[in-house]
């Protein structure tokens, strides 16, 4: 008996050396363990980063237009101007993604065209030259979402001639308060347009995970 023990135990050293899997060691990965893998980079719209730049250029609206008047004129009194010419905005409910971004890439077209009028009052503009180069990357990324970009298209030389217009007035006041109240609204346009996006895009992916979850059930 001793000589067929030991017999048994060289066996398992020689085996043991050669690399022979241990029977009761565990060979898989534990679920949910992701070592080693790494997250690529988000393809959701929501997630891009070029909307912290637009909307980091249009939340600092509010403390140059403070510092312009000095509390004469309250940043709330922005909202009574109403222009007729302003995109709606993308409803929270009752409207598809493609919708949506459709009525988003329509709306910073226009905005873009508005954008003149504030540069034309105020030239050295940091805020409004950033919201132009940020519109025009945001509105290629939500092309590339779009099934149909094509949809939309940028307004005519005679409509943005015709847009502009309607926010003349030969009093200067009267016109400074029209080009802050443009960035105003768009802040909140582009505020609106993120959380919404981000509501379809979250629930979509939660939708899919969801089924295949259930497939895997089956």
């Amino acid at each position: 008996m001793p000589s067929q023990l030991n017999a048994y135990l060289l066996c398992a050293m020689m085996l043991c050396a050669l690399g022979a899997p241990v029977e009761d060691a565990p060979t898989d990965i534990p679920a949910g363990d992701t070592s080693g893998e790494e997250m690529g980079p988000s393809d959701l719209l929501s997630d891009s980063p070029v909307w912290d730049s637009i909307l980091g250029a249009t939340s600092r609206h509010q403390k140059e237009f403070e510092d312009e008047f000095h509390n004469e004129v309250k940043y709330d009194f922005l909202g009574s101007y109403k222009i007729s010419s302003l995109p709606a905005r993308c409803p929270y409910s009752n409207f598809s993604k493609e919708a949506c971004l459709r009525r988003m890439v329509h709306g910073l077209l226009i905005y873009k065209v508005l954008l003149k009028h504030v540069e034309k009052e105020y030239p050295s503009s940091l805020i409004c030259s950033e919201a132009k180069y940020y519109s025009n990357l945001l509105i290629n990324l939500t092309k590339e979402k779009m099934r149909n970009p094509s949809q939309v298209t940028a307004l005519t030389s005679i409509q943005e001639v015709q847009l502009l217009k309607d926010l003349e007035n030969p009093n200067t006041f009267q016109r400074k308060m029209t080009a802050h109240s443009i960035l105003r609204q768009l802040h909140f346009f582009l505020l609106n347009g993120k959380r919404v996006i981000t509501k379809k895009e979250k629930t979509r992916g939660s939708m899919a995970n969801e089924s295949i979850g259930n497939f895997q059930l089956l």
